[in-house]
């Protein structure tokens, strides 16, 4: 099936290679540091994380690249336009997908669209057919005179993205965009993302509190305190990480760490957790089990996923700190 003209590439005069470029960008509120002096630079086109737990920096960065908040300090280029000097211009240029849905329960499916395009200024016209087309995309045109309090969790989503994108942007803010929805609806809001980002070269950065979506980004940063502690290509991250990661739950934690430290490493401590990075070639599931004396309550092995990543870089991080 063809791609509806929605989803053909935008177009227009052609955009810098770098869709959005950060200098030392700080907000501070009082003594507190939210976001400590980042550098950044997203290309055209790009899907990309921005990851961390929750007072880690991550909404405040996105806010600000949004001309929600005013940078403390530093500068920030978002479609060509500084956030500070040139707000409105930025606005026209993105989309805002909130952790908070922006949408109005009382009004239905469609009037929510209508209102956002008058928002945009959009032509009648243009707008009618936009809408039309989104509701098609995003699986809501039976759905289109319903009351928007009416509809599910996904489906409010759907619609939260739609609206966001209904100007057709070049960049999409997505804060925590599935915070909240079950499994499927997070999987349904996914595909209409990936649709969305291959067929119209849409440059899309996410915040998310669920690391395995951003396992599909082509970069993510892992930021803490307000500083960025971590890089790159997900696939590789998880490679770097080590092959194999090893969990054991103990009442002899301090014991058994220090058995297993000579053989495999460093682990993390959590209260009764270890955990170790482990290479296939140096590990043997016997040979450690027959090392730990008194047994642990809990033994496993499995394969590293972006949490894993984020756990370690945060350790390496708190124990370089003076």
């Amino acid at each position: 099936m063809a791609p509806s003209s929605f989803l053909l590439p935008l177009k227009g005069p052609p955009m810098s290679q770098t869709s959005i470029e950060c200098q030392g960008l700080c907000k501070s509120y009082g003594a507190h540091s939210a976001v400590a002096g980042i550098d950044l630079a997203i290309a055209e086109g790009e899907f990309f994380g921005l990851l961390g737990r929750n007072g880690s920096g991550k909404t405040s960065t996105l806010h600000m690249l949004a001309t929600l908040v005013r940078p403390t300090a530093g500068r920030a280029i978002v479609a060509g336009h500084d956030v500070v000097r040139q707000p409105v211009a930025v606005r026209r240029a993105i989309g805002m997908v909130f952790q908070d849905s922006a949408l109005d329960r009382n009004l239905s499916v469609e009037e929510n669209l209508h209102f956002a395009a008058a928002l945009y200024d959009l032509p009648p016209d243009v707008s009618r057919g936009r809408i039309d087309e989104l509701l098609r995309l995003f699986e809501l045109a039976d759905r289109r005179r319903a009351l928007v309090g009416n509809l599910s969790g996904g489906m409010r989503r759907a619609l939260d993205i739609a609206r966001g994108v209904l100007h057709r942007p070049r960049v999409l803010l997505l804060d925590e965009p599935t915070i909240g929805l079950d499994v499927i609806n997070r999987r349904t809001i996914w595909r209409f993302l990936d649709r969305l980002r291959q067929e119209t070269g849409l440059t899309l950065v996410l915040t998310t509190h669920y690391l395995e979506e951003a396992a599909t980004c082509n970069r993510v940063v892992f930021m803490s305190k307000g500083r960025f502690i971590g890089s790159g290509e997900p696939s590789r991250l998880i490679a770097e990480l080590g092959s194999q990661i090893l969990d054991i739950e103990s009442n002899s934690v301090s014991e058994h760490a220090e058995i297993l430290q000579p053989l495999l490493g460093p682990p993390i401590i959590e209260g009764d957790h270890l955990q170790f990075r482990v290479a296939a070639d140096e590990f043997s599931v016997g040979d450690v089990q027959r090392r730990l004396q008194p047994p642990p309550r809990a033994f496993s092995i499995r394969q590293p996923d972006l949490n894993d990543v984020y756990v370690w870089l945060n350790h390496r991080h708190r124990a370089a700190r003076p």
